[in-house]
């Protein structure tokens, strides 16, 4: 990557790849861990000695608490994330309610600075504790959304070039390249998450191609809209003899808008669309919205027990989750408000 970065030739007519810049983002989330400051200081300043000693000097470096993800007007960032945290009783939860929270970390640097698309090291062992995990959890309906190249549901889009790769081999390449690497401040998985990555690891060392077989049979499932490469130009990335791999979206299907979960934007299957929209058609406060956008496993998993501490926790999510709805429930309000003097009365005659 670093070499189709800097290389102009790769950018000629034939391999028809645009001249690109590369920054590398790392999410600081000392505010979570137990481990002592010292400790996390020096291995930031291990990952910044190691970045700095592939890329160019004057390619950027970008490392952010996780806490920076709520506004900028709240006070005590890192207390309201640790009391987000606390809310949420179920160790799976609190892991798939942090992943959101990195990637909305994630998509507020790309924005601020400026990148185009924000390229993940999701490997093939990562992928596939994804594919059993996101199955045990019920999110088999949603689980395509996260297994492909591309993924256009964000407002920066993101791919995944390391799909096809195994953890071992990239361990091995960083070898045999001499480049060193860190994991002070992995967070070793628990619950689901955690079972789920044990029974993979037994899998691999009974047989490594069997990450690939699980990787390749979620594949086969079918891809939503914002996963296929359309007209606007995600697919001017990739090298002109991968582009026949890829199925264009049709200008029909492209104007499709999937309903996404506040929380982790996965689309909502039809039994959910069918309670937010019973939702949307009776009277409710504004905290019952926010939890009919909420899909079925973030229920589950993430909203915590007892309906009367809703309040307090929508409260503390970040408010471009919770202002997404808020737009998005205006504006459908807007429209009716509209149409409203030209729709029929149930009790009005058929003409």
């Amino acid at each position: 990557m670093r070499s189709k970065a800097v290389e102009s030739w790769d950018a000629s007519n034939s391999q028809a790849l645009p001249v690109f810049d590369v920054g590398v983002a790392f999410v600081d989330e000392s505010a979570l861990l137990s481990k002592p400051r010292r400790e996390v200081e020096l291995a930031i300043a291990d990952i910044k000695s190691i970045v700095s000693s592939i890329l160019p000097s004057d390619k950027a470096m970008h490392i952010t608490p996780l806490e920076d993800v709520f506004s900028s007007e709240s006070n005590g960032r890192e207390g309201r994330l640790r009391e987000l945290v606390g809310m949420i009783n179920d160790d799976t939860g609190r892991e798939d309610l942090l992943q959101c929270l990195r990637m909305l970390s994630l998509q507020k640097i790309a924005l601020e600075n400026g990148y185009a698309k924000i390229m993940l090291g999701s490997c093939a062992s990562a992928i596939a504790c994804h594919v059993l995990s996101a199955t045990v959890k019920g999110q088999g309906y949603s689980l395509p959304a996260d297994v492909q190249y591309v993924d256009t549901r964000w407002e920066v889009p993101v791919v995944l070039p390391l799909r096809d790769c195994l953890a071992q081999e990239l361990s091995l390449l960083c070898e045999l390249d001499s480049l060193k690497t860190q994991q002070l401040l992995d967070r070793p998985c628990s619950g689901i998450n955690g079972l789920v990555a044990s029974f993979v690891a037994r899998l691999r060392e009974e047989n490594p191609s069997r990450e690939h077989t699980v990787v390749r049979t979620a594949q086969k499932l079918k891809p939503f809209s914002f996963n296929k490469f359309s007209a606007n130009g995600y697919h001017d990335f990739l090298p002109s003899r991968l582009r026949p791999k890829f199925q264009n979206v049709d200008s029909d299907e492209s104007t499709l808008s999937e309903v996404l979960c506040l929380i982790c934007r996965s689309p909502f299957s039809e039994s959910e669309l069918q309670n937010l929209e019973s939702t949307k058609h009776k009277p409710q406060k504004k905290i019952d919205l926010y939890t009919a956008y909420c899909c079925q496993s973030c229920h589950f998993q993430i909203l915590p027990g007892g309906a009367n501490i809703y309040d307090q926790f929508f409260s503390l999510l970040p408010k471009f989750w919770t202002e997404r709805v808020d737009t998005a429930t205006a504006s459908q309000s807007s429209l009716r408000d509209q149409i409203e003097d030209y729709l029929l009365e149930n009790n009005d005659d058929e003409n």
